[in-house]
């Protein structure tokens, strides 16, 4: 994705209930101020798109995350891509993506056949498990059978790129459990699965319970033994790994992910939306902003100035720098050497010396132009990843 095209993420922060192993910015809700909040991300983008950086640009992608965001109705969404169309021309340079999230049990074959109609053409089902008892220590509101009839709906409604997420190293979770979670998303036949290892993130309830002893994390050993169980399974049904916890039939990559990932610009509207402005050389490293997290708080700014930015930063060259290689190293195929040394000026080996050190100890490697982990180093991706921090 060039520096002229840019990825928008918006956020929608409401759920039926908050899920206590998450970290995100959303609230649970009974009911939602819908209209308002709609009004409130068209009013954004609207005023984004005549400032710097994102004046001139065309949109690449298009993430509706959250939250919940197949709680909103379909004419709201169909609102906030008209507002985006409206502000700026889509890319010519390769499939417009426009992705939706949604929580099985939120949505019917009508209501989806509605966000097929709005302009969404990639919906992203938060499964995490086939499980129900493992559904219920996740405080999932929806069951296994509600999981399989979305995916089926979703077919049925035209949709021709899906994508579904799974959870792994779950308290108690053996590896046969996993692999029945596996095989049942095989099953289902999406075009894309996101596979994470569960973390226990500072300020959940999962965080405390963990810590207090009624949680127990899976032992470090039987993590990895699973993520391998994941590359191997997936791999046999045809899934490509293109990203540590990502798995995808050729051509269905999820494009607005990997553009964060290449280190390009993207745009985040909503309550808690994080934007960068992208990189790119001449001694200008990118600023990265966010909004007020509080949805409430975030439509009054909004109402009252068109921008509720929070807290904003600019970079600095050894911040770009590490950035870059971390979130690139993500990839399989690493990043390009010749992209590094444009961004920066200097070449990996200058930049960042113990890069070489990485090389010898097999975690790193160097192939036709490109750095990327070896095989060995993606087992301790995170232990890699923070050398460049």
């Amino acid at each position: 994705m060039s520096t002229a095209v840019f990825s928008l993420y918006v956020h929608i922060p409401y759920c039926l209930s908050k899920c206590p192993y998450c970290d995100f910015n959303s609230h649970a809700a009974e009911e939602w101020p819908e209209a308002r909040y709609t009004d409130a991300l068209c009013s954004e983008i609207a005023h984004f798109a005549g400032h710097a950086p994102w004046q001139g640009k065309s949109l690449g992608t298009i993430f509706f995350g959250g939250g919940t965001p197949s709680l909103f109705a379909p004419a709201s969404i169909k609102r906030i891509l008209d507002a985006a169309y409206a502000a700026w021309p889509v890319s010519g340079d390769a499939a417009h993506e426009v992705t939706l999230e949604a929580n099985p049990g939120t949505v019917t074959e009508a209501k989806l056949a509605g966000f097929l109609e709005a302009g969404v053409n990639r919906m992203s089902f938060g499964v995490q498990s086939f499980a129900e008892h493992h559904l219920r220590t996740l405080g999932r509101a929806h069951d296994a059978r509600a999981a399989v009839s979305a995916l089926r709906a979703a077919r049925a409604a035209g949709f021709e790129n899906l994508s579904l997420d799974l959870i792994f190293a779950l308290p108690g979770q053996d590896p046969a459990e996993w692999t029945a979670d596996l095989q049942q998303a095989c099953a289902l036949a999406p075009d894309h699965v996101s596979a994470y290892n569960l973390t226990y993130e500072e300020g959940t309830p999962f965080r405390l319970w963990r810590d207090s002893g009624r949680l127990q994390a899976l032992p470090e050993e039987h993590e990895l033994a699973m993520f391998n169980q994941t590359r191997s399974m997936l791999a046999s049904a045809g899934y490509v790994q293109y990203e540590i916890s990502n798995y995808a039939r050729p051509g269905h990559e999820c494009r607005h992910n990997l553009n964060y990932w290449r280190g390009g610009p993207y745009l985040g509207v909503g309550a808690g939306a994080h934007s960068f402005s992208g990189v790119d050389g001449g001694g200008a490293w990118g600023e990265r902003w966010s909004n007020r997290k509080s949805p409430g708080l975030y439509m009054a700014d909004i109402e009252q100035g068109g921008r509720a930015v929070d807290r904003s930063e600019r970079l600095d060259q050894d911040q770009a720098r590490g950035e870059f290689v971390f979130l690139g190293l993500r990839c399989l195929d690493g990043f390009e050497a010749r992209e590094f040394e444009r961004r920066f000026g200097c070449d990996l080996e200058t930049a960042f010396p113990h890069a070489v050190d990485l090389g010898r100890n097999g975690l790193l490697r160097r192939t036709d132009g490109r750095w990327a982990l070896t095989g060995r180093g993606l087992l301790v991706g995170d232990s890699v990843f923070a050398t460049f921090v």
